[in-house]
């Protein structure tokens, strides 16, 4: 007699707006059949742990699940975070083949030029379940599509592992993962004292482009709770004495929809878990968050000073706002990290904006190279070991920059995993940083 391994189930995860709850439920109610039979494990934000940091939690999901299932209404539409943050990644990953989305049509809404039109949506024919006279046959409609479609995925799940693998040196984003992060030891040694006492501080990191400021407000907002076997050995992780209570908003300016008031606003409150209110005018933004914020609340700006050039309506009255916040309304629990190429009080004055937020920055750190150390951290990080002839060339040529010192890395591995033993990646490597060579610069 022969017996044979389970699969494990496909990890799904159920981005919804809260208003739609009950539809959520009656769904996970109509996949029970795919849970029994371990063909699917559903996850969705109310299994956060009480305590839990909710956003690491969720984006760990946001970025493992094999399949995101959309639920489709009007307020998930409206959602800041359903819509820009747990959709668009989801898009993101549906397009690099590393997941499956499928959106599903709860409620009657707009849906015209809607990015996830271009997926197979369901149920059937795109009639919203909530239409169906017998919304027991919707949700089975929607079922058997789910099972089809996890019935399909080895192969997506394959290449998701194999890419999360293969991303050992990063040299087209800004690092999103602690484990790939080195140095700056000196930085978040100050950066988490002003974080771990209370009232908690704010700080300005200053440095050129491409310098590192993004990778490093992914690494205080992610590093405390990431767990522990998902860092590279011996890697400290305990800067705060209770990261779980922390709550860690990153606020991008390039993207063009912070540059909307409400919008923002509304980000905001969601990611505070605050009610949001409608219209959400800044009147009503300080009414809900006055008082409220009843955990340890950091907010990263990064790229402010796109917000300040490109954002007319983030002005004067709405920075005066976050001062009085941070200051005066929250009880010492929140505080500001912003990233910039110059100083606040500079680019305050070079945007045209004179609002007292930008003097309330007490501590700010310039980003340079590493040190030595540091950046052998990076290169030793490699898989297959380099030759120190070699880690001298990358040193050297880098500067010590993270981002060429990343660049260099890859170019070395590649030739070794292609068995070249030529000397040609120092030619790629240099044609490849060619385009920073402002970082080499000397101020």
């Amino acid at each position: 007699m022969t017996s044979t391994i389970p699969l494990a189930p496909i990890d799904v995860f159920i981005s919804y707006s809260h208003k739609d709850d009950d539809l959520r439920s009656k769904l996970v109610t109509h996949l029970s059949s795919l849970k029994r039979q371990r063909k699917i494990a559903d996850w969705f934000d109310q299994e956060i742990e009480a305590g839990s940091e909710w956003e690491a939690q969720l984006k760990e999901r946001l970025e493992s699940s094999p399949v995101i299932l959309l639920l489709i209404s009007a307020d998930f539409l409206a959602s800041d975070y359903c819509y820009d943050i747990e959709m668009k990644r989801a898009i993101e990953r549906h397009k690099l083949g590393t997941a499956l989305v499928i959106p599903i049509i709860l409620r009657p809404c707009d849906l015209d030029g809607s990015p996830f039109m271009e997926l197979q949506a369901l149920p059937q024919d795109l009639k919203p379940i909530t239409q169906w006279d017998d919304q027991d046959l919707a949700f089975l409609d929607v079922a058997k599509g789910i099972r089809r479609a996890v019935e399909s995925l080895p192969s997506i799940e394959s290449k998701a592992k194999k890419e999360r693998v293969a991303s050992v040196f990063i040299t087209g984003a800004p690092i999103e993962h602690p484990k790939n992060f080195f140095g700056r030891e000196k930085e978040l040694k100050r950066l988490f004292n002003l974080l771990k006492t209370h009232p908690l501080q704010n700080a300005a990191i200053i440095g050129k482009r491409r310098s590192g400021k993004t990778s490093l407000l992914n690494y205080l907002r992610r590093v405390t709770t990431t767990p522990i076997d998902q860092l590279r050995p011996g890697q400290k992780c305990d800067w705060l004495p209770n990261p779980e209570v922390y709550r860690w908003i990153f606020v991008d300016f390039q993207d063009v929809r912070m540059a909307q008031r409400e919008r923002l606003l509304r980000f905001l409150l969601e990611s505070m878990k605050l009610p949001v209110p409608d219209p959400c005018d800044l009147e009503s933004f300080m009414d809900q968050v006055s008082g409220n914020v009843l955990h340890p609340t950091v907010i990263l700006l990064d790229e402010i000073g796109v917000g300040l050039r490109r954002c007319q309506e983030l002005d004067d009255e709405f920075w005066e706002c976050l001062r009085a916040l941070a200051t005066n309304q929250t009880g010492g629990n929140l505080a500001f990290v912003l990233a910039t190429p110059e100083s606040p009080i500079d680019l305050a004055h070079n945007t045209g904006h004179s609002s007292p937020f930008f003097n309330i920055f007490g501590y700010t750190t310039t980003l340079g190279t590493l040190t030595e150390s540091e950046a052998r951290g990076v290169v030793n990080s490699s898989p297959l070991p380099f030759a120190a002839k070699d880690i001298d060339w990358i040193l050297n040529y880098s500067g010590r920059w993270p981002l060429l010192l990343q660049i260099l890395c890859l170019e070395r591995l590649f030739c070794l995993q292609e068995e070249d033993l030529s000397d040609e990646w120092q030619q790629e490597g240099i044609a490849q940083i060619a385009k920073y060579s402002d970082l080499l610069k000397t101020s």
